[in-house]
């Protein structure tokens, strides 16, 4: 049996998006009305293909149905505990208390300069932080957990518990002692693959968590990696994952999907996953995206690459969010703010 997806399209953001939902020629993304759509792709390995939400009572009465389900799932508004969607994206700030990340490692790895980084950080309007004490950047080796939570303990026992924290980690041994320091989000790159007790530490503690795709761990998973349909391998990936997180007993509100950018991914699957990006919509839940500085924007803009490359993850930020993703991480939260207040105010 052909297995199809439902990828959501051609939106409208804003006044715009709020006259047409009033006239009912388009269809509110996730319950907002600030962005709201009226075509659908229809994918599956072998084919595609658009058509407006108008002429799906036109199809095929099995094909109808599943997109009937699909379109309800987009449609509806997105629930996690201590976020609200009412408004997009929520801005991720990020905070590395390590030597060796890829743009930032050194700079707040002492714990003056990690507390006075993840203040200025929700002062610009970060809605949450994610600490991480571990690199996983393309190459990195893995360390052990002592040396990550000696990193991590300093900042993690003085932050104002009123603010929300991710942990971005891979080890249940960090994540319970984080938990219990009162963090509210675990972010774990691997898709609780890497260690597999993790899941039993957060259905015991009932914390929501980030499930990102990753293509192996860091240390090899930029050597030629391959797939047969990133796009669809992925959403296969999170369908076949949360399926298994449901039966054991996790929440629905309790997870957020991250597909991974340039984890185990070339140029060609990111530009695919990022201009595509509006499919995982049909799964049901909050997406977040790390596009901040990532070595994509090197690779599309040549000479003009530069060592913040902020330009690159403006322009970005920017159409991921007239994308309807919910949550963008990123390393410059005044300017992404910055860019996304002056957005709003010109489209409204």
């Amino acid at each position: 049996m052909i297995k199809y997806y439902t990828r959501v399209c051609n939106f409208y953001y804003g006044k715009e998006s709020k006259d047409l939902l009033k006239r009912n020629k388009t269809l509110p993304l996730n319950g907002n009305k600030e962005i709201s759509f009226d075509k659908i792709e229809i994918i599956s390995r072998k084919s595609k293909k658009k058509i407006f939400i108008k002429d799906i009572g036109l199809l095929p009465n099995t094909l109808k149905k599943k997109i009937k389900k699909d379109i309800n799932l987009i449609t509806k508004n997105k629930k996690f505990r201590y976020l609200n969607f009412k408004s997009i994206p929520n801005i991720m700030g990020i905070l590395n208390v390590t030597p060796d990340s890829f743009s930032d490692g050194g700079k707040y790895n002492k714990k003056g300069l990690a507390k006075k980084h993840l203040d200025y950080l929700f002062e610009k309007g970060a809605d949450l932080v994610d600490i991480g004490g571990e690199s996983t950047r393309p190459g990195s080796k893995p360390i052990n957990s002592k040396i990550e939570w000696n990193r991590l303990k300093s900042i993690l026992k003085i932050f104002n518990k009123k603010k929300i924290i991710s942990l971005d980690t891979r080890k249940s041994e960090i994540m319970e002692k984080g938990i219990k320091l009162g963090i509210k989000i675990i972010n774990d790159v691997s898709g609780l693959n890497y260690d597999k007790n993790s899941i039993n530490v957060l259905k015991k503690y009932k914390v929501p968590f980030i499930l990102q795709h990753s293509l192996g761990n860091p240390d090899v998973m930029q050597n030629n990696p391959r797939y047969e349909n990133v796009l669809l391998d992925i959403y296969d990936f999170f369908e076949k994952k949360i399926k298994y997180l449901r039966k054991i007993g996790i929440h629905h509100d309790d997870i957020i999907l991250d597909p991974g950018i340039g984890f185990g991914k070339n140029l060609k699957h990111n530009m695919t996953l990022i201009k595509n990006i509006s499919i995982y919509h049909s799964l049901g839940f909050p997406i977040l995206l790390g596009i901040s500085r990532k070595k994509f924007i090197k690779e599309l803009s040549h000479k003009n690459d530069s060592l913040l490359r902020l330009g690159g993850t403006i322009s970005s930020t920017i159409f991921l969010m007239t994308q309807g993703i919910q949550i963008l991480r990123v390393h410059e939260v005044n300017e992404i703010n910055q860019s996304i207040k002056i957005f709003k105010e010109l489209i409204r």
